[in-house]
C-alpha cells in the first residue's frame, strides 16, 4: 500500500512543481525547462526531480542547474502549502540524461544507414 502512495505523491509533486516553476519562478533561467520524471523515497522524504532542457551547451545546463537549486526553497515552500503530507519531501533536482541517449543512438542508427547505402 505505501508503493501506490508514493506513486500518487510522486504524480502529484511533478503536477504542482511543475505548475510553480510555470507560475511563481520568476528567474528566466528556469523559464524553459520541462519536468520529465520523479522519484520518491519509500519515506516521502526525498523527492528527486528529473528534467530536460532544450538546449545543448554546457553553459546554458549550468545556469539552469543553477536557476533550479536557488529556486528549490520557493518550491518546496509552496509545494508544502499544496500537498497534504505530514512532511514536504527535499526536493533534489536532477538533469535527465535520456534524452541525450536517445539522440545519440538515433544519430548512430543514421549513421549506419547512410554507410549501408554508400
Amino acid at each position: 500500500m505505501a508503493n501506490y502512495r508514493a506513486g500518487r505523491i510522486k504524480q502529484e509533486i511533478l503536477r504542482e512543481v511543475n505548475d510553480i516553476l510555470n507560475k511563481n519562478v520568476k528567474d528566466p533561467r528556469v523559464q524553459d525547462v520541462t519536468l520529465t520524471d520523479a522519484e520518491v523515497t519509500g519515506d516521502l522524504q526525498i523527492a528527486t526531480l528529473y528534467y530536460s532542457t532544450l538546449s545543448d551547451l554546457a553553459s546554458e545546463r549550468q545556469k539552469v542547474q543553477q536557476g533550479l537549486e536557488k529556486a528549490t526553497g520557493i518550491v518546496r515552500k509552496e509545494l508544502g502549502s499544496r500537498l497534504s503530507v505530514y512532511r514536504t519531501p527535499e526536493i533534489i533536482f536532477k538533469r535527465d540524461e535520456s534524452i541525450d541517449y536517445g539522440n545519440r543512438i538515433e544519430e548512430l542508427i543514421r549513421k549506419m544507414k547512410e554507410e549501408e547505402l554508400d
